[in-house]
């Protein structure tokens, strides 16, 4: 299994295509909107991002594909294994947050 290693940014870019194909604009923007007014997420930190994932083949270009916004511009797309790398992370995270659960560094139950 891909190891987890994501960024919050590289997480949240993988679970924005987990609902289907993006150009970065839309990426950016559906990541501001879920996140938050507090998170803002600049061009260039996110084109890195993209970069860094697509050579890691976790993500790939689809040509011929229409973004779920129909905007046009580069359109990604999440692969196999940018979903198990996911999958990974997101466990990841279940166990620090039971950790910390454990040991009262975290409030019980869902996000508040």
């Amino acid at each position: 299994m891909e190891s987890p290693n994501l960024s919050n940014v590289a997480v949240e870019i993988l679970l924005t295509l987990g609902a289907g194909p993006r150009h970065g604009y839309a990426i950016k923007l559906d990541i501001e909107a879920r996140v938050g007014a507090n998170f803002v997420l600049g061009s260039g930190s996110l084109y890195q991002a993209l970069q860094r994932l697509e050579r890691r083949g976790l993500i790939g270009e689809k040509r011929g594909v229409a973004p779920v916004d129909n905007r046009r511009g580069r359109v990604y797309a999440i692969e196999a294994a940018g979903r198990r790398a996911l999958k990974a992370e997101v466990a990841r995270m279940e166990r620090v947050v039971s950790q910390a659960r454990g040991g009262k560094l975290a409030p019980e139950g869902g996000p508040r």
